[in-house]
Parts: C-alpha cells; structure tokens; sequence
C-alpha cells in the first residue's frame, strides 16, 4: 500500500466517523424520538372517556385520531377501543372481528412492552367488561396487582383514569390508590 492509499483510506474513516456517523445517529434518534410518539391531537383524558363512554361515536373519533400516526404504542390504544367498540355493536355477528383484531393488538403491544404498566391497565379494563364466551379473563388478578404497586409511577391522566375505573371495578377498589 503506498502512502497516497494509506492517507485516502485513513481520511475515509475520518470523514465517516466525523461526517456520516453523527448525522446516521441523529437520524435513526430523530426517528425513535419524533416518530414513536402519539400525534399531537392525541389526548389521553379523551381517549379514556371514550374507553368509559358507551357511545359508539366517541370511540369511533379517538379511532380515527390513532389513526394518523405510525406510534409503536398506537397498537395498545387501538386495541382497546376497537375491543370497546366491539361491545357497542348491537349485531353478535359484527362484534367477534373488532374483539379479535383489538385483542391481537392489544396483546401484541403487551407483549413489546411487557413492563408497561398503562398497557396491563387496559387490558384490566377489557378483560373485566368481556363477556365470558370470548375467554379474555385470564389475566385479570396479574393486571390488578401490577396496576397498585405501579400506581404512583403512572401518568396522572392515567391515574385519574384509574382512580374513576376502580368504582366500577370488581379487582380494583378506591381505597387502593389513596
């Protein structure tokens, strides 16, 4: 290798440690940081009334605001309310694919995320309020507990929401989360 080579190969390295590395790096944080994140029309105080609603409307709205964006944590989202709305239909024949898709999702994103303790919440939430022919109970009592022990690490939209689900809840209780 003469002297020319060892210089061209060793200003290569240097200009792609110096010049392409970095900005690879900001591209692929930028991608992690901007795009995994919820839209900004997203709200998670409306998207928990529209879980607590019976309205078909307002599931159908925060359905359609998860729609606009490729977030990893969209699938639990979506999962959840396509099961809640699976529960609004009034034909038993159009409620089995909204339930199944919702509950793949929802599972799939649990499964990404198996510490995240807002995703177990949801899953408390349709597990509860699902009829027993569907067989979605199994992890009620799991869900539950990492819910109280988890409580004060959680957003507090998300804790309201929890606070407001535990009247109605057969495995929560208010006085768990005073």
């Amino acid at each position: 290798m003469c002297g020319f080579d060892r210089y061209r190969e060793t200003s290569m390295s240097y200009f792609f440690k110096v010049r392409v590395l970095p900005s690879l790096l900001l591209a692929i944080t930028s991608m992690f940081i901007y795009g995994q994140h919820l839209p900004a029309n997203f709200n998670k105080a409306a998207f928990y009334t529209a879980m607590a609603s019976q309205e078909a409307t307002e599931v159908n709205r925060q359905l359609e605001v998860l729609r606009e964006t490729s977030a990893a944590e969209r699938l639990a989202y979506e999962g959840a309310l396509l099961m809640k709305k699976a529960g609004l239909v009034s034909k038993p024949k159009e409620k089995l694919n909204p339930f199944k898709s919702g509950r793949s999702k929802l599972e799939a994103a649990i499964k990404d995320e198996d510490a995240n303790i807002e995703f177990r919440f949801l899953r408390l939430i349709v597990q509860e309020r699902s009829p027993k022919i569907v067989r979605y109970k199994g992890d009620i009592k799991t869900d539950a507990e990492l819910v109280r022990q988890s409580f004060k690490d959680l957003p507090p939209v998300v804790q309201q929401a929890v606070r407001d689900f535990s009247k109605v809840s057969k495995s929560l209780s208010p006085g768990d989360f005073n």
